[in-house]
């Protein structure tokens, strides 16, 4: 029987997994590694995506994702024709930390103290470098140089002059520009060219962001890496080129129904304008979908059709297959020359293992991360009854909704004036819900990664690459499927 038949018509919640031997020595998420692929040519330490949804990932999340070893995907959920907001929240990821500032903000030499503090309040950042004309490094200017200071006064007066600064010619290693500043006692070192002018710029907290977050996913250059989502129609080449330009590692297509011509033209135009940029599309369910995909170059496939826990498509259409299923049938499609992501359908933690073993190389989470701090939107007080005490409380909640529900819908086609029967024309399938406000999401994460790694153990594996190898070698092994009273005792608390 093969691994399909045992599949066929499940889901995560129709099975448990049969212990197997321990072998590791710590569930320690330090100690087991989860490194996976989010795509062809982009590793990412821990296998966790979070969705490209607009209640769930602009630059909060996707920071606090790619610190803790996964990767956020960008929404494009804002009006029609507005790229500039998408662009923004790309930007903020990779300026959040470097390990070297290739591109360092700068003012004139010549310019005034009242300039330099625009630059600084325009960017956010508190030092710039100093430049004259051919961009040689004149100075560093921090804003407790310009604080307090008159307006016009001239920048060269406040800055710290080039003689008295320690820098390096070329580039550096981490240890050694680490080593720099401790000898020197300095807290930023600037890089230069051979003629002096400004190849980048290190800092000491951007080193040790690096200790801090060991298993963060960072560009070659130590930036946080970060994904964004774009359409298969309208806008979806400018803000293709738009979030390239402003850093993004990997592009998401991301539509309801990827198994079609208009993905298919989609594909083609992107590949033919942008080149070899690490591509993800979705979503399928099928094998043919999976295989249509890879045909045509994408560097990653995203599997769901209906199971998240914003979506409607399969009470509006009823298509769709069930999400365990539809799994292994997009690997058996795509074989092993690209990963999947599996998105949707993970309402416990223990769905992680499951959509990993199923055949996701990552999973997409979206309503698992709904109401935490990171989360877009403003938190509001609803008055709740307590049972128990009979009494109402005011409990803080947050918005979260699926990108096919009627108010993403209007505001993304700005019908704010049409009422939701309209709006339902153009094919809403998805849900608005308020759910409870909570803390960061950071610790929902290390949560996640410490039952992960408990599933490994119990697995019998010594990490999450022969965790997957183990259960792919002999599926009956591990997988019992439950009937009603087995589930109601395993997952009904």
């Amino acid at each position: 029987m093969t691994l399909l038949d045992l599949v066929r018509g499940k889901t995560f919640d129709d099975f448990l997994l049969a212990p197997q031997l321990g072998i590791v020595a710590s569930r320690d998420p330090e100690a087991i590694d989860l490194s996976t692929r989010f795509s062809e040519h982009l590793t990412i330490s821990r296998p966790l995506v979070s969705a490209n949804m607009d209640t769930i990932t602009r630059a909060a999340m996707a920071v606090v994702l790619a610190e803790e070893g996964g990767i956020g995907v960008i929404d494009r959920g804002f009006r029609a024709g507005e790229i500039g907001p998408q662009v923004a929240e790309v930007t903020a990821v990779k300026r959040t930390q470097h390990g070297v500032i290739l591109d360092p903000h700068t003012v004139g030499v010549d310019r005034g103290v009242d300039e330099a503090r625009r630059i600084m309040k325009r960017t956010g950042v508190g030092t710039l470098a100093v430049v004259d004309e051919q961009r040689v490094l004149r100075g560093l200017l921090t804003e407790r140089d310009v604080r307090f200071v008159s307006a016009d006064k001239p920048v060269s007066e406040r800055m710290t002059p080039r003689e008295r600064l320690v820098v390096h010619v070329g580039a550096i290693g981490f240890a050694e520009a680490e080593a720099l500043m401790v000898l020197h006692k300095i807290k930023k070192l600037p890089l230069l060219n051979a003629d002096g002018t400004v190849l980048g710029l290190m800092t000491a907290k951007d080193l040790t962001n690096h200790q801090r977050h060991p298993f963060a996913t960072r560009d070659p250059q130590g930036r946080l890496r970060v994904a964004a989502a774009v359409g298969a129609t309208g806008d979806y080449l400018e803000r293709t080129a738009e979030v390239l330009r402003a850093g993004a590692d990997a592009i998401v297509i991301d539509i309801a129904h990827g198994h079609s011509l208009i993905m298919d033209k989609a594909i083609a135009q992107i590949r033919g304008r942008f080149g070899d940029v690490e591509l993800i599309a979705g979503n399928v369910a099928t094998e043919d979908g999976a295989r249509f995909l890879v045909d045509r170059g994408v560097n990653g496939v995203k599997v769901g059709i209906g199971p998240g826990g914003g979506c409607t498509t399969r009470l509006t259409t009823n298509f769709g297959v069930p999400q365990v299923e539809a799994l292994v049938r997009a690997r058996i499609g795509a074989g092993d020359r690209v990963p999947l992501i599996a998105d949707g359908g993970i309402k416990r933690d223990g769905g992680i293992a499951l959509g990993l073993l199923f055949g996701g190389d990552s999973v997409m989470l979206g309503s698992a991360f709904a109401g935490t701090a990171e989360t877009p939107g403003d938190i509001v007080l609803k008055p709740v009854l307590v049972s128990e005490s009979q009494k109402i409380v005011q409990v803080p909640f947050k918005v979260f909704r699926g990108m096919a529900s009627v108010s993403a819908v209007r505001e993304r086609l700005e019908l704010e004036e049409a009422d939701a029967q309209e709006v339902e024309a153009f094919g809403a399938e998805g849900l608005e819900v308020s759910v409870p406000a909570r803390g960061s999401v950071r610790a929902v994460i290390h949560n996640m990664l410490k039952h992960l790694c408990s599933s490994i153990s119990y697995g019998g594996a010594s990490s999450l690459v022969d965790l997957r190898q183990r259960f792919s070698a002999d599926p009956v092994r591990y997988l019992g499927s439950l009937s009603d009273a087995s589930r109601i005792e395993s997952f009904h608390r």
